[in-house]
């Protein structure tokens, strides 16, 4: 073998190789970003239409997100919204449709105390996916059902239906920390 095609072999290998190391960053980029966004994935991949778009949009929302100050709750302001949820429930036998204002409003405030923008819906829903994938389209299906209300065109059915998806969201962010840190017991 001469020299010429030792170069040629050499370039074709690394090529080959630079090519396998590239899928395979791309395949694990795309199985962590499944694994963290959920039902989430395929909704972006449905949007953006294509994965490559959804990927990059995916990994603009974490990057997004990241530059945010988001915490769990203290106890005590934990506490406070539970009896504030427990409330807006208990309206919901009397009046549902203010219950279902007072559950979405609920729901804002306990996102910007836990250090989520509250800014436009498109923009809460896709900053909560980040972290609460799961619970990102019970968020959209409560807000449909809320701007339903407003226009008048639900029953209350449709009502509890959306106390139902804003539980699921309030719960999943109400995280909570301890105000002081616990000593390690002697054991």
């Amino acid at each position: 073998m001469d020299n010429p095609r030792l170069v040629v072999l050499a370039v074709l290998v690394l090529t080959i190789v630079g090519v396998g190391i590239w899928v395979l960053v791309k395949s694990k980029r795309r199985e962590r970003l499944r694994a963290q966004f959920g039902p989430e994935y395929p909704r972006a991949v449905e949007k953006y239409g294509s994965v490559t778009r959804a990927e990059s949009a995916l990994q603009a929302r974490q990057a997004r997100v990241r530059r945010f100050d988001i915490r769990p709750l203290r106890p005590l302001d934990a506490e406070r919204f539970a009896e504030a949820w427990r409330a807006a429930q208990a309206r919901f036998v009397d009046d549902p449709r203010t219950a279902v204002i007072e559950a979405d409003a609920l729901v804002k405030d306990l996102m910007q105390s836990r250090g989520y923008p509250v800014g436009d819906f498109e923009e809460r829903v896709a900053d909560i996916s980040v972290d609460h994938a799961p619970v990102a389209e019970h968020y959209r299906a409560a807000h449909s059902i809320a701007l339903a209300s407003e226009r008048g065109e639900t029953t209350t059915e449709d009502l509890r239906q959306a106390m139902r998806h804003y539980r699921a969201l309030f719960e999943d962010l109400l995280e909570v920390r301890d105000e002081a840190p616990r000593r390690m017991e002697a054991g």
